[in-house]
């Protein structure tokens, strides 16, 4: 009992100082997963209005612009047509890659307009 008191001025200093690094890294988690949100979004958006452009027989360069000014930047484009109608995807990794193995998709399918993706007959042999 010849003890004196234990000095632990500091300890708050410290647990503050980990209370703050915690709630940082959980606001950081937070606001990734808002732009996974937001870019989940726009490759939705991109493939609905690229699928629906390319049923109406828009040219196919005029529709890549159309998806580079609409998906987020580095997402990637596949189009299939199935039977009559175009099905297109849309897919990037959020927030530039900074989540490992985490990629948002999104697809879109559209029923090809009469005439469409039909070959023209102009008599030629």
């Amino acid at each position: 009992m010849g003890e004196g008191p234990v000095d632990d001025r500091g300890a708050v200093t410290v647990e503050a100082a980990i209370a703050v690094c915690a709630l940082v890294a959980v606001f950081g988690l937070v606001l990734a997963g808002m732009a996974a949100v937001v870019d989940q979004m726009r490759c939705t958006d991109a493939a609905t209005l690229a699928a629906r452009a390319l049923a109406r027989g828009t040219p196919d360069s005029t529709v890549e612009q159309l998806v580079h000014m609409t998906a987020p930047e580095g997402a990637t484009t596949s189009v299939e047509r199935v039977e009559e109608a175009v099905v297109v995807r849309v897919s990037v990794r959020p927030v530039g890659g900074l989540l490992p193995g985490v990629v948002v998709r999104a697809e879109a399918r559209a029923e090809l307009e009469p005439g469409v993706g039909e070959e023209v007959d102009d008599g030629s042999p």
